[in-house]
């Protein structure tokens, strides 16, 4: 062998060496979006079957707190994950104060559930109802932005699971159409 032939098998053997090091570099490593959640407002929790996503109080808070009394919007999806088995959302609880549903609450087989309208999007109607699925909270006690509050759902099949729900204000101050809420 010759010089330049000696070369280019010590440099290829370098490279390979040098690839075979990078490549055991990444292994037993924890990518970074493994364990990421969504970019949702809300809490999410299942119950049997049923999985709860984007749950939150909807409220625009303008003093300390939203005070007993007031009533706010408790918005939700649930999805009914089960190919073959309907359930029903029986009813939803918390400390916070009395929760009260309106419309249709009945959850087909691989369908969801649309409880309350998020801001900016359109009113949802459950199924084909005139009237959309709402659940309305009158506090008796104060809440405030920053906390979670204990929400427990019950479903007929499915049982309940207990969530952790923020308070989400939303983008209801945003109506000049400007996306960062500034002014014109």
């Amino acid at each position: 062998m010759n010089r330049l032939t000696n070369r280019l098998v010590a440099a290829s053997a370098g490279l390979a060496a040098c690839g075979l090091i990078l490549t055991g570099c990444g292994a037993g490593q924890i990518s970074q979006t493994a364990d990421q959640e969504s970019a949702v407002n809300g809490a999410t929790g299942n119950a049997g079957d049923v999985a709860l996503r984007n749950v939150h109080i909807q409220a625009v808070q303008t003093g300390d707190s939203l005070k007993p009394g007031q009533t706010v919007e408790l918005v939700f999806v649930a999805a009914n994950t089960s190919p073959d088995t309907n359930d029903k959302l029986v009813s939803v609880s918390s400390d916070v104060g009395s929760v009260a549903l309106t419309g249709a609450t009945a959850i087909p087989a691989n369908s969801s559930l649309v409880v309350g309208t998020p801001d900016g999007q359109p009113e949802a109607t459950a199924l084909g109802n005139a009237q959309p699925t709402k659940a309305q909270v009158t506090l008796s006690q104060p809440i405030t932005n920053g906390l979670t509050y204990d929400f427990t759902f019950s479903f007929d099949k499915s049982g309940q699971a207990t969530i952790r729900v923020p308070i989400s204000a939303g983008g209801s101050d945003r109506q000049d159409g400007d996306p960062v809420g500034g002014h014109h």
